[in-house]
């Protein structure tokens, strides 16, 4: 027999955020007996001692008094720099831009914290993302984008298994936010004109390669064009730039007299040399296809598989048509409808089937076109 709202023991994932705050308070206002949980993961005390850790806790603290629900916080900063922190390090050593936040969803949010969540009897762990579950008959659980499609966070989750998202709530994704805010200001929460947080969390507002040459040694480089073999400039370590980049290359117009603007085509990690090109239509910027590894299917599929479905190669792009073939490896081969700009290895592919999200994987090996791309 079904449990009631109020027999319903649910967790929430708190950040201090207005998404996570909202989530709380309607899961509260449909009678489910609601614990706040804040999760701290990185110790982001700045040089001047500053730590935004501490204040989004007691942000949380401040809106479950409100909301009239119990806090706890939890410390996952040892499994966050095992699990999460030295796969984001390791991938750059490689020359590959990674996804640290689908890591940390699969591994901590909905691993470490989701078994937490368990250990204090909790039904279900929600959380503030922009996204639904769809649970059949059978016990199959669905993973659907979020309505607001702005918003919609599947690209994140899409490391989720069953288990996981058997458990999983995400009271706020059948809401667009504005809506969200609005709720949150009408009931005069704490957190309801906070900023949303952006980048990678522990990061935070921090220079990116200042951060990262403090984990890792920077070795410079030649920046060569990929056209004619000619040195353009030096690179400061090629783990600080990612294909299809443009800003931060020091090269100017300089070169085929175009005027065009000069982007990153290809690292050569053995050589340690940066290959850039000017202009968007050479074809070293595009590839015709991908082969993906360590596919998670949300809904199993059978291996030699070949369908149709639309992907993402990055957060917030456009679905892209693909014809996907599943390898008995656990890769999968993904063919592209029309040639993709700058598709990079490290990346996160997640795939789609209309509004829901079949899994995805790690972009390992990009094909690329051999002429140049027509408008």
């Amino acid at each position: 027999m079904k449990k009631s709202n109020a027999e319903t023991r649910v967790v929430v994932g708190m950040s201090g955020g207005v998404d996570s705050s909202v989530t709380a308070l309607l899961l509260k206002q449909q009678g489910y007996d609601v614990i706040g949980i804040f999760m701290k993961n990185w110790d982001d005390t700045d040089e001047f001692g500053h730590c935004t850790a501490e204040e989004d806790s007691e942000d949380v603290r401040r809106v479950c008094d409100q909301i009239g629900i119990p806090y706890y916080t939890v410390n996952f900063e040892r499994q966050y720099f095992d699990k999460v922190f030295t796969y984001f390090l390791d991938e750059y050593k490689r020359g590959r831009t990674p996804n640290p936040d689908v890591m940390c969803n699969r591994e901590i949010k909905f691993g470490d914290f989701l078994n937490k969540a368990l250990e204090l009897d909790a039904d279900y762990l929600a959380t503030g993302h922009y996204a639904r579950v769809e649970r059949d008959e059978d016990g199959t659980t669905r993973l659907l984008r979020g309505i607001d499609t702005n918003k919609d966070q599947t690209y994140f989750l899409s490391a989720l298994n069953q288990t996981q998202l058997a458990k999983a709530m995400f009271p706020i994704g059948h809401l667009p936010k504005p809506e969200v805010r609005r709720i949150a200001e009408e009931a005069g929460l704490y957190t309801a004109k906070k900023k949303d947080s952006t980048g990678v969390c522990f990061i935070g507002e921090r220079n990116f390669k200042e951060f990262l040459s403090g984990f890792l040694p920077a070795k410079s480089g030649d920046m060569v064009d990929i056209r004619t073999g000619e040195k353009k400039a030096r690179h400061d370590g090629l783990m600080y730039y990612t294909l299809g980049q443009r800003q931060g290359l020091g090269i100017g117009g300089s070169g085929t007299g175009s005027g065009e603007p000069w982007f990153v085509a290809d690292k050569d990690l053995e050589n340690n040399i940066l290959y850039v090109v000017q202009g968007e239509t050479h074809h070293s910027l595009y590839s015709e296809s991908l082969i993906a590894s360590g596919m998670n299917w949300i809904v199993p599929r059978e291996i030699g598989e070949t369908f149709r479905c639309h992907a993402k190669f990055r957060y917030r792009q456009p679905d892209q048509g693909v014809t996907v073939t599943i390898q008995s490896d656990g890769g999968a081969d993904i063919v592209f409808d029309k040639p993709q700009k700058a598709v990079t290895p490290g990346q996160a592919v997640v795939l789609y089937d209309g509004e829901v999200c079949l899994g995805g994987g790690t972009i390992d090996i990009v094909n690329k076109i051999s002429s140049e791309v027509t408008s």
